[in-house]
């Protein structure tokens, strides 16, 4: 995100006085701070030494490091796979007179993952990373390690099946169901190599992006449900402009458990990839903020760990970005009902009266807005109504609660607009209601157990009678005792 990894004063005024990458690591990890950073495996960049020497002719050392094919006899691509920023997901090299294969863009060449040489030089990397002090890995695109052998045609997707959670209505990659350029069984096998080298080192651990509409559950199963694959994954089901109604979260939430029961995800709402979700789900102006909340508080229910983005804590819209300060090429190639991703990943505001919002004292990549200004840490820390501290609250209720945590997913409920079921862990059960409707409601708890109303998570529902009585999009909290006599 044009960030220099030398000058931390560009990142977090936490760090502003650390100047190289050991000084960051033994500064945070002195605060008991874990620092993970986002390693890309699948392709290099077209500068890459690699890839010079691989493009360079047929029988160099590395000539097969990347995905290369001759064309079809009319010079057309080898097959239909697409990019998923748009066009062929092949580009023609003049000097080997061959395509290679790009799944992003056409600067970013795939590696060839079925060359033992390129999974070991890759797997060098993660242990240069790891003796260099990091505790993990945030994987990008990890189902895209491996495509056919063979380089077989994608089919077509039955336009019933199409959705924009990974790539946007007007992307054709839409159009095709990615059964050979990516999500192949080749790829558990290189992870459990992955996973031998992290084990290496005490308590380093991974997060898989994995990028697919159609078969991300299985994924999620296939990498995470084996002590020897990574130890979690992040799926798109929240990712989609599709507000989550208590229906909606229920259905994700019961097709995780009964499709990726032994398998680790983390929940996110927003990313670095999609439009920010105090703006893709166009909440009602009434209650806005008490919304935010609300969902704030489910997504930190939910069983898994959770992803938090930079400045969802703030409530940070969508940034404006006129189309000449644009950075992303997906968003210049799909300009203008596509904008691409500047929009959301605009600098931290910290600082509402300081140049760049406090993010840096030269001009950033991207410009802060406005908006973002007014909801700058400064103005919102200490106010106890702002909702950076609600989420401050909340994490601290959940840090308190082990069924929050680590506990199983029990008792999926929907009734009208309230979302309720049980995290479990060793003897202790909490019930979790949310009211996902802008009415006041009453919600029956039917068990004959003990019941103790939680506090200092932020939300104020009242226990009587057996009964929840919730606020519009607010949150209850119940631990559930022994049986009554």
């Amino acid at each position: 995100f044009g960030y220099d990894v030398s000058n931390y004063k560009d990142i977090d005024p936490m760090f502003g006085d650390l100047h190289t990458f050991d000084e960051l690591i033994e500064h945070a990890h002195a605060l008991d701070l874990k620092v993970m950073i986002d390693l890309v495996m699948s392709h290099t960049s077209d500068q890459h030494s690699w890839f010079a020497q691989s493009s360079s002719s047929r029988d160099n050392e590395r000539h097969d490091w990347y995905v290369w094919s001759d064309g079809k006899p009319d010079g057309s691509p080898p097959n239909n796979w697409l990019s998923i920023f748009g066009g062929p997901g092949w580009s023609w090299h003049s000097t080997r007179c061959q395509y290679y294969q790009h799944n992003f863009l056409s600067s970013q060449p795939d590696l060839n993952f079925h060359n033992p040489d390129v999974q070991d030089a890759l797997l060098d990397v993660v242990r240069f990373w790891l003796d260099r002090g990091v505790d993990g890995f945030r994987l990008d695109t990890i189902n895209f390690y491996f495509c056919d052998e063979d380089l077989r045609d994608n089919p077509a997707l039955a336009p019933e099946l199409r959705n924009a959670d990974v790539a946007p209505e007007v992307n054709p990659y839409n159009y095709q169901d990615h059964l050979y350029d990516k999500n192949r069984p080749e790829n558990v096998e290189f992870l459990k190599r992955f996973r031998a080298v992290l084990d290496e080192y005490p308590a380093a651990t991974a997060v898989g992006e994995v990028g697919d509409a159609q078969y991300g559950m299985q994924i999620l199963q296939d990498y995470t449900s084996h002590e020897d694959r990574v130890h979690m994954c992040y799926t798109f089901d929240f990712l989609s402009p599709e507000l989550p109604t208590a229906q909606r979260v229920a259905e994700v939430m019961q097709k995780f458990e009964a499709e990726a029961e032994d398998s680790w995800v983390c929940w996110a709402f927003s990313n670095h990839d999609v439009v920010r979700h105090a703006t893709r789900w166009r909440l009602p102006k009434k209650h806005y903020l008490q919304h935010l909340k609300m969902l704030a508080a489910l997504l930190m229910s939910m069983r898994g760990s959770v992803c938090l983005y930079q400045g969802e804590e703030l409530g940070l819209p969508e940034a404006d970005i006129p189309f000449e300060r644009l950075q992303d090429p997906y968003g210049i190639t799909f300009w203008p009902k596509f904008k691409g991703r500047d929009g959301c990943r605009t600098p931290m505001v910290w600082d509402a009266e300081s140049d760049n919002a406090g993010f840096s004292s030269a001009e950033p990549w991207l410009p802060v807005t406005e908006p973002h200004r007014r909801l700058a840490v400064s103005q919102q820390a200490g106010d106890e109504a702002s909702l950076l501290e609600q989420y401050r609250r909340f994490l601290k209720f959940r840090r308190q609660c082990n069924p929050l945590i680590k506990g199983a997913l029990e008792g999926i409920s929907v009734i009208g607009n309230v979302l309720s079921f049980l995290r479990v862990h060793d003897d202790e059960t909490v019930y979790c209601a949310f009211n996902m409707g802008s009415e006041r409601v009453r919600c029956e708890i039917n068990t004959d157990r003990q019941l103790t109303l939680m506090e200092g998570h932020g939300f104020e529902p009242v226990l009587k009678d057996g009964a929840l009585e919730i606020p519009p999009y607010s949150a209850a909290f119940v631990k559930l005792g022994q049986t009554s006599a």
